[in-house]
């Protein structure tokens, strides 16, 4: 009696949703008696039915068996919608899918993708028009940009590649062969003043042989390059016998030919599940049983379709890794790198499944930002009002098990959730460009957290999201208390300076169980700076200081995940000159930032992938390149320099001249260290017994000053 009564429950309050959402007069009235009645149908009949379902998604039209067959309506509690024809719970026919962020599709599905003639629109207004293959653009299309441009041709795995025509706002068009999303193989480009470039193209550059012709007549003929000492030009003058500088052609005409980057669509509908439908009888008889996630959505793996792709994917990633593990065997080294390449690299952490300690905090943490992220309001503005920062700024919701007028039933213990300057890690997000439904997808969809294996030094937990986009850190109250403090200077540097290295943080939260323990959980949400296809085949965390800051390890016993220290350190790091020039700038211009909040104890943590000179593919094609272009920091090609000690406790040796060819990864990490009493102590303590300059407790002008000289000096450039 107890669980058909709270099945009522459910069934109500899901109905309530639906109404605030739909509209009254959308939803039917469902009473107990309706409920048997909904599930009395003959096999294969397909009835207009409407589904309240327990974790708050709603389905109203054509049903047969348990799943949306014909014509129906289906939300999902993201804010994601699909309208249009089903087959067997898969979008298939004619449909339209909708994201929260605005973006839409119209067009042809097939068994749940975006599969045929199609319309994509952008959150930002992009358009394209044509045909897609398994959620791709594939075949003839044609793409309108919101800043004027458009391109019209063909497509391959989403990216231009084949004959296409691409025209600028400002007027000039190109029309010719595309690889990979860039003008590549023969073509031509005309400028509206009537220059012209005709010849052949590499990444959207003039490369081999061309002809530009200026528009008073004169032209260059030959083998064009960026690199002067390539180039073989002849130079044929217009009858007003004016000279030109094939410099220009670069410099000049090419300057503002930008390809406009490519949308990314959030959140595919292949990977939109459906929840499951479960009245007072219990499934249907005919249908067989679907294993369920842990919040209530259908297993993936069930999905033969999506399985598939899944397995594809995994399949890529796995000859990634193994392409950029070493093929050698034993402790055995690989020509060209100085370390143990691994042949199997395993993902870091323990997956949280049931029975997990921290199971029920991970249910609760990802409820929590479900409905934090989920939940509907203007669009954030950059420009802030100090309010906003206010550390008062709290939002408590209460989720108790049976759900409530703002949250959904789950399966969890009751609990409290805490969101901390919500308006502001709301517009921090948007500013970093991370789109809600990705960022949902991430922490709360179907695959659990992972667990590192032991906690930090300073007790806290960390948590990696299946994609490891995102590591979450449980953190303490004093913590929270620092970031709230400067959390109005760390937006505005974050505005201020595109190229920063500090941590970004999306979101910082408490969850507050109940009961007579009244245990609290404080954790923030951050970007993992690791989150590539490469193997980080070595990790350094530098401070600066000598105390303490060796792991002292074997080169057998080291790891890929194993964190390497100051002492540990055997590599300078060389930076072409620009890059050089911006990492010194970005030193100074964050460590003073981080001087002023009184912050000290953070470090510079480096990943290194050692590129594979064995092997016969181009690393480089998996480069993950910011969509923005290249950034500070984040998968750089460039090289490092080993390094000696003479004395194996000076912070730096003397480099050798012995280089390797790395991807590199930087950041500076743990910026939530206040200089507080306890930090002074640790100082005068430790000041008895040591040099007072090898500490790690150290005042934040004099920390800071010894951060950056140390940086500085193993930071150099490339000649």
């Amino acid at each position: 009696m107890k669980a058909w009564e709270a099945t009522i429950r459910k069934t109500q309050q899901a109905k309530k949703q639906a109404t605030n959402i739909f509209g009254s007069a959308h939803v039917a009235h469902v009473d107990d008696e309706d409920t048997d009645q909904l599930e009395n149908h003959a096999a294969g009949e397909i009835y207009h039915a409407e589904r309240f379902l327990s974790n708050g998604d709603y389905y109203t039209g054509n049903w047969s068996e348990n799943f949306p067959h014909g014509f129906g309506k289906y939300w999902w509690t993201d804010g994601c919608m699909y309208v249009g024809d089903w087959c067997r719970g898969k979008t298939m026919g004619r449909g339209t899918f909708s994201w929260p962020s605005g973006a839409s599709y119209d067009g042809e599905f097939k068994s749940g993708y975006m599969d045929g003639e199609g319309t994509y629109t952008g959150p930002n207004g992009d358009t394209y028009r044509g045909h897609w293959v398994m959620n791709l653009k594939h075949g003839h299309g044609v793409k309108e940009y919101t800043n004027g441009d458009t391109y019209e041709g063909e497509w391959c795995r989403g990216l231009q590649e084949g004959n296409g025509k691409y025209n600028w706002k400002g007027g000039s068009h190109y029309d010719g062969e595309w690889k990979n999303g860039t003008m590549s193989g023969k073509g031509k480009l005309i400028w509206p003043d009537g220059s012209m470039y005709e010849g052949e193209w590499e990444e959207c550059l003039p490369k081999g042989n061309g002809t530009f012709q200026w528009a008073d007549g004169s032209s260059y003929v030959g083998n064009w390059s960026t690199d002067s000492g390539e180039q073989d030009l002849k130079f044929n003058p217009s009858s007003d016998d004016v000279k030109h500088d094939p410099q220009e052609v670069f410099d000049v005409y090419l300057k503002d030919c930008f390809i406009s980057p490519q949308d990314k669509v959030p959140i595919l509908p292949s990977q939109k599940k459906l929840a499951i439908w479960r009245s007072s009888k219990g499934t249907e008889p005919s249908v067989r049983p679907r294993r369920m996630s842990v919040d209530g959505r259908l297993d993936a793996s069930m999905d033969k379709d999506l399985a598939r792709m899944r397995m594809l994917d995994d399949t890529e990633r796995t000859m990634k890794a193994r392409d950029d593990a070493s093929l050698i065997s034993g402790n055995a080294l690989s020509e060209g790198s100085p370390i143990r390449l691994p042949k199997v690299v395993k993902k870091q952490g323990e997956t949280i499944s049931k029975g997990h300690k921290n199971y029920e905090l991970m249910l609760n943490l990802q409820l929590g930002i479900r409905h934090s992220v989920g939940r509907p309001g203007p669009v954030p503005s950059l420009d802030l009002k100090s309010s906003a920062f206010n550390p008062k700024e709290k939002v408590w919701t209460r989720f108790p098990p049976e759900g409530s007028k703002y949250t959904p039933p789950h399966q969890s213990c009751e609990f409290r959730w805490k969101d901390y300057c919500p308006l502001v890690f709301r517009t921090l997000r948007m500013l970093f460009k991370v789109d809600a439904a990705d960022y949902m997808l991430s922490i709360c969809g179907n695959d659990a957290l992972r667990e590192l294996s032991s906690p930090g030094k300073s007790g806290s937990f960390f948590y990696l999201t299946h994609d490891d986009r995102y590591m979450i850190k449980t953190i303490k109250k004093a913590e929270v208390k620092a970031i709230l403090r400067m959390l109005s200077a760390y937006y505005n540097h974050f505005r201020s300076f595109e190229h920063t290295l500090l941590t970004k943080f999306y979101g910082l939260h408490c969850v507050k169980l109940t009961g007579p323990a009244q245990k609290k959980v404080r954790f923030i949400i951050m970007g993992n700076l690791f989150c590539t296809d490469h193997v980080i085949h070595r990790r350094f965390d530098l401070k600066g200081s000598s105390l303490g800051r060796i792991t002292d390890k074997p080169e057998s016993e080291i790891q890929t995940t194993t964190i390497l220290k100051d002492l540990d350190l055997n590599f300078m790091f060389r930076l072409e000159k620009t890059w050089i020039e911006e990492f010194r700038r970005q030193i100074d211009r964050d460590c003073d930032f981080l001087e002023q909040e009184r912050i000290m104890d953070y470090s510079l943590l480096v990943g290194l992938h050692f590129k594979d000179t064995n092997s016969d593919l181009d690393d480089s094609a998996y480069h993950v390149s910011d969509p923005g272009g290249s950034k500070l920091g984040i998968s750089m090609h460039t090289r490092v320099e080993k390094m000696e000690r003479k004395n194996e406790m000076e912070l730096i040796g003397e480099p050798t001249g012995v280089c390797y060819d790395v991807v590199m990864f930087f950041g500076i990490i743990d910026i939530l260290q206040d200089y507080d009493i306890t930090k002074k102590l640790e100082h005068a303590y430790k000041s008895f017994q040591y040099d007072p300059t090898s500490i790690s407790a150290v005042d934040p002008r004099n920390y800071s000053r010894r951060f950056r000289d140390f940086i500085l000096k193993i930071f150099i450039e490339d000649e």
